[in-house]
């Protein structure tokens, strides 16, 4: 696990979804989790791995960087 400001990553996480027109369901089910468990992330409640950021952030179109708030 990697240390990130969850709230800020989760936030991140949902606005791009949302700006994307996919459901939490779909989102979930392409990087591999379960739909709990992508809404734990978007309320910053769980950690992720690594390998679920990088899928996210490939799904999203964005980066990793972008979504842990290390860049705008």
């Amino acid at each position: 696990m990697i240390d990130f400001d969850m709230k800020k990553t989760g936030a991140r996480i949902k606005e791009l979804r949302q700006s994307l027109a996919i459901s939490q369901q779909n989102l979930a089910e392409k990087v591999g989790v379960a739909q709990n468990t992508l809404a734990q992330y978007e309320k910053g409640t769980s950690k992720m791995s690594i390998d679920v950021l990088v899928n996210l952030a490939t799904e999203l179109d964005t980066t990793s960087d972008y979504l842990l708030g290390l860049e705008d």
